[in-house]
C-alpha cells in the first residue's frame, strides 16, 4: 500500500463582538477524505454521524450509511419494477436468478442461501431470487455478500468525494476484512485518504437495550445475538486490519455509552450524544477549547 496523502481537518474559528457570550466559533471541515464508523449495530453510528455532519458543516448527502444504502435498495426493489430488473446492471444482483443456482449466484452465497432454504421459501416462495436473499440478509442481521456492498457503496464515496467539500462519513461500512481492503484500494484509487477511524464500543448488554428500546421490526433478540457475534468475528478484525495498513495513529475506539442525566433523574439522549461526539471530535484534532464555544454545541 503507497503512503496516502495527508488527511485534513482544517478547523476555522471565528470570533464575533457578543456582550452575553463573548467567542461564537465555528468548525468546518475541508479537503476530501474518509472518516470511517464503525461498530456493532445500535452503538450510535447514526446519531453520531448526523452530529459530525452538522458540526463540521460536511454535505448531508456525504453522510453514506451501509445499512441505510442497503434498505433503500431494498424497499426501492419492492416498490419499482423498472429499478428491480436493473439491479443486475447496476449491483449484480438480479431478482429474477435463482440464489440456489451456482450456475447465476456464486458457490458460496448459493451454499450459504441453501442453509436457509427452508426460511427462504416460506417467505418468499419456491424458487427465491439474489434480491430475495439480500433482502433477508439485511433484515435478518447476516452478511450481504461483499461484491453487492462494493457495488453499492463504491460509486456513493466517487461521487461524494467529488464535491466541494468531498469529506465523506462512512457509517457501518467495512463490516469484514474483505470489505476493509475494498475501502483501502478506493481510498487509493480515488486518490481520498482515510482521515479517521472512529471504532466505536458499547456492551453486548447495552446494544440489547438500545435496539429493542426502538422497537423496530428487525430487531429481536435472535437477530441482535447474531449481529453481536458478527460484530465480534468480522467488524473488528475488519479495523484491526484498517489500523494496520493506515496506522495506529488513524483509529480511535470511543466509548459510545457516556449517558447524561436530568435532574429528574431522566436520560437526556441529547446531552449523551454530545457526550460521545465530543470525544469523538477531539480525536479528530478539535481542541476542547473549541468545543467549548462552539456555538451550536
Amino acid at each position: 500500500m503507497t503512503e496516502m496523502p495527508k488527511p485534513q481537518l482544517q478547523t476555522f474559528v471565528h470570533a464575533r463582538a457578543s456582550t452575553a457570550l463573548g467567542l461564537s466559533v465555528t468548525v468546518k471541515a475541508q479537503g476530501r477524505g474518509i472518516i470511517v464508523l464503525a461498530g456493532p449495530s445500535s452503538c450510535g453510528k447514526g446519531a453520531i454521524a448526523d452530529t459530525l455532519q452538522q458540526t463540521l458543516h460536511i454535505p448531508k448527502e456525504n453522510h453514506l450509511s451501509m445499512g441505510d444504502a442497503l434498505r433503500g435498495v431494498i424497499a426501492r426493489s419492492n416498490t419499482d419494477p423498472e429499478f428491480k430488473a436493473g439491479m443486475g446492471e447496476l449491483y449484480g444482483i438480479w431478482g429474477d436468478r435463482s440464489v440456489f443456482n451456482a450456475t447465476v449466484t456464486d458457490d458460496s452465497t448459493a451454499r450459504k442461501a441453501l442453509g436457509y432454504a427452508e426460511e427462504l421459501r416460506a417467505r418468499f416462495g419456491d424458487n427465491p431470487s439474489q434480491a430475495d436473499w439480500l433482502e433477508y440478509c439485511v433484515t435478518s442481521g447476516l452478511l450481504v455478500p461483499d461484491a453487492w456492498s462494493e457495488r453499492i457503496i463504491e460509486g456513493s464515496i466517487a461521487e461524494a468525494s467529488s464535491r466541494d467539500n468531498g469529506i465523506v462519513l462512512l457509517d457501518g461500512y467495512p463490516r469484514t476484512e474483505v470489505a476493509a481492503r475494498h475501502v483501502l484500494g478506493l481510498s487509493e484509487r480515488l486518490d481520498v485518504p482515510i482521515i479517521k477511524v472512529i471504532h466505536l464500543s458499547v456492551s453486548k448488554r447495552e446494544m440489547h437495550r438500545r435496539a429493542l428500546g426502538r422497537q423496530r421490526q428487525d430487531d429481536t433478540p435472535e437477530t441482535l445475538e447474531r449481529r453481536y457475534t458478527f460484530y465480534v468475528e468480522h467488524v473488528q478484525p475488519a479495523v484491526e486490519l484498517l489500523k494496520a495498513e493506515v496506522g495506529s495513529h488513524i483509529v480511535s475506539l470511543i466509548d459510545a455509552h457516556q449517558p447524561a442525566f436530568r435532574v429528574d433523574g431522566t436520560l437526556d439522549l441529547e446531552q449523551s450524544v454530545r457526550n460521545v461526539a465530543s470525544q469523538v471530535l477531539m480525536s479528530l484534532g478539535v481542541s476542547r477549547h473549541v468545543l467549548g464555544h462552539l456555538e451550536q454545541w
